[in-house]
C-alpha cells in the first residue's frame, strides 16, 4: 500500500527532475528514461503519474504558473494599495527569483514554444497572458480612462514578456539586467501614470 502523500512528493519529484533535464538537453532530447533516471523513479512511475512526456510538461507549466501568481501575490501583499506600487508589484512578481533560475527559464521558452502546437499548452499560456493584462489594467483603470488603461496594461505586459524573453535569450541569463528590466518597466509605468520614477 502506498504511503500517504506519496503521490505529491513523487510529482513535485519529477516535476523537478523534467525541468533539470529540459536545462540539460532540452524538450526534444528529454525522454521519459532520462527524467526518470534524474528522479531516481523508473519509467513506469513517471507514466503512472503523468502519462506521457506531454503530460509531464503540462504539470511542469502548472507549476511553473503556480509558481508565478504566488510570487505576484507575495509582492501585492506586501505592497500599498494604490496603481503604481500595484503595478510595481506585478512586475517584480514576474521577474521573481523563482522565474529566472536557468531549467524554469528554459521551460518557459518550451512552454511558449509548443503552445502554438499543443491545445492544453494554448490555453494555458492564455490564461496566463489574460491574468497578466487584466491585473495590469485594473490597477491602471483606477486612475485612467478605460481605453487608456487598456492601452497601458497592454504596453506593461508586452515589456515584461519582452524583456524576460530577451534575458532569457542572452548567453547568461539573467547574469545582468535583472534589476534593468524592472527599472524599465517602472519608468513605462511612471509614463503612463505621469509620476516621477521612484
Amino acid at each position: 500500500m502506498p504511503k500517504v502523500g506519496m503521490k505529491a512528493i513523487r510529482q513535485a519529484q519529477l516535476i523537478n527532475a523534467t525541468l533539470t533535464v529540459i536545462d540539460r538537453v532540452g524538450l526534444a532530447d528529454a525522454s521519459i528514461a532520462l527524467i526518470a533516471k534524474q528522479a531516481g523513479v523508473s519509467t513506469g512511475i513517471v507514466s503512472h503519474y503523468f502519462g506521457d512526456k506531454n503530460g509531464l510538461l503540462d504539470a511542469c507549466m502548472r507549476q511553473i504558473l503556480t509558481d508565478l501568481y504566488l510570487a505576484v501575490e507575495r509582492h501585492r501583499v506586501r505592497a500599498e494599495d494604490n496603481p503604481q506600487a500595484q503595478i510595481r508589484a506585478i512586475i517584480d512578481g514576474n521577474f521573481d527569483l523563482t522565474q529566472v533560475a536557468a531549467p524554469v527559464l528554459k521551460t518557459w521558452l518550451v512552454f511558449w514554444t509548443n503552445s502554438l502546437h499543443q491545445e492544453n499548452l494554448h490555453r494555458l499560456q492564455r490564461v496566463n497572458d489574460r491574468r497578466l493584462h487584466s491585473n495590469i489594467t485594473a490597477q491602471f483603470a483606477r486612475v485612467l480612462p478605460r481605453e487608456q488603461a487598456r492601452q497601458a496594461g497592454s504596453s506593461i505586459a508586452a515589456l515584461i514578456d519582452g524583456l524576460w524573453l530577451r534575458m532569457t535569450l542572452a548567453p547568461q541569463p539573467m547574469a545582468h539586467g535583472l534589476e534593468d528590466a524592472r527599472e524599465l518597466c517602472y519608468q513605462n509605468l511612471a509614463l503612463w501614470l505621469n509620476t516621477p520614477v521612484r
